[in-house]
Formats: structure tokens, C-alpha cells, sequence
């Protein structure tokens, strides 16, 4: 039996949240974890790792979809951030997230709180973006 898309987005923000807890943020101390689902329904998940160079840093959503196409996968549903307080996905992410297409779903969850949350496609989030 295949789940809604309702009930497979809950189980996504619950691998984001447990993906937060493996991200490397001793300077900010801002925690996100991701979670990429892709449209074969396989599931990656990131988080962010800093750097004491802070231009070296990667975001949780740029970790779960380097590590999908590293695996193969170029074709994504949803991806989940989790981070507390509630954030969207940066301008670098957002990027990142619309290259793969415009109607990915992205949601945002308060991991500490997750009756906070938000939802877009990856175009709402950068509707004007780069195109080369």
C-alpha cells in the first residue's frame, strides 16, 4: 500500500529531525538536519557541517542532494529542513533545490516545536532564479 503524500511528508520531517542531530555546528550552534525524497521514493538525508573558514561551510539540504546525485538520482519530490527555530531553505539552497526542478515540494519544521511549519514548491521559494 503506498502512503498519501501527507503521511509520507510527516515521515520526511521526521528523518530531517533525526538528521539534525548528526550536523557539526560548534561555531553557530545552529543545528539543520535534511531529508531528500526522491521520485522513486528513496531518501537521503544531510546536515549542515561548518567550518572554521565559514565560506567552506554546507548546508543540510546541499549535503542530502550532493549525496543523492552522487548516487545517481536526479529527480526529486520533496525535501524536509529541520531547524529550530523554523527557516527556509538559504538563497544558495534555494538554488540548489530549483535546478533539479520547479515543483519540488520544500518544508520547513521547528524541530523543537513541529506544530510550526511551512510549505512551497521550489519555484515559490525562487521564482525569478538562475538560468544559464
Amino acid at each position: 500500500m503506498s502512503q498519501t503524500p501527507d503521511s509520507q511528508y510527516t515521515e520526511l520531517l521526521s528523518t530531517a529531525i533525526e538528521a539534525r542531530q548528526k550536523a557539526y555546528a560548534p561555531y553557530s550552534k545552529f543545528l539543520v538536519g535534511a531529508a531528500l525524497l526522491t521520485k522513486n521514493g528513496t531518501v537521503f538525508t544531510g546536515c549542515n557541517v561548518e567550518n572554521t573558514s565559514y565560506g567552506l561551510c554546507i548546508c543540510a539540504e546541499r549535503t542530502a542532494i550532493c549525496k543523492a546525485v552522487s548516487e545517481g538520482h536526479q529527480e526529486f519530490e520533496a525535501i524536509a529542513v529541520a531547524a529550530h527555530p523554523l527557516a527556509s531553505p538559504c538563497g544558495a539552497c534555494r538554488q540548489f533545490i530549483v535546478e533539479f526542478g520547479k515543483k519540488i515540494t520544500v518544508i520547513s519544521v521547528d524541530a523543537e516545536d513541529t506544530s510550526k511549519s511551512k510549505q512551497w514548491t521550489s519555484e515559490e521559494l525562487i521564482p525569478e532564479n538562475f538560468k544559464f
